[in-house]
């Protein structure tokens, strides 16, 4: 039932009003700072509700990134891919495996070889190329 007697009319006379010290109740404290203040601290979860882009990642992207990335195969793994596509016929008559046409860009040195292949790719490291002319194969360029 509605009264003349609401909080501030009982509250006349004393000094604070139920505020404790003055301070309590008085400037931008009492809401937790002005404007936008606390959005990575004290009012984070409503940052991450209403502002979820506030603090995304912007800017430099490095140029490795960029660049395309280089399919590559060990010479390790090579024989293993000829024996699937030639067959054990083609690994014993010294065919011609062509790189180039699986997508696979360079040849890099982990592992060894025993088969003489003539290997058709773009480029190939140092040690592989050893590694394959030890073998008895070729690089077809």
């Amino acid at each position: 039932m509605p009264h003349k007697l609401r909080k501030t009319r009982k509250q006349r006379g004393s000094r604070y009003c139920g505020w404790g010290q003055v301070g309590q109740h008085r400037k931008s404290g009492s809401r937790g700072g002005k404007g936008n203040a606390g959005g990575h601290k004290h009012f984070w979860i409503r940052t991450v509700k209403y502002e979820p882009l506030r603090f995304r990642s912007i800017g430099f992207t490095p140029l490795s990134r960029l660049l395309p990335k280089i399919t590559t195969i060990n010479v390790g793994e090579i024989e293993d891919l000829a024996l699937k596509i030639l067959g054990s016929e083609g690994l014993k008559n010294g065919a011609e495996l062509d790189l180039k046409s699986l997508g696979i860009e360079k040849i890099l040195g982990r592992g060894s070889i025993n088969s003489a292949l003539k290997i058709r790719v773009d480029s190939v490291s140092s040690n592989a190329e050893e590694k394959i002319k030890e073998a008895g194969g070729s690089i077809v360029e």
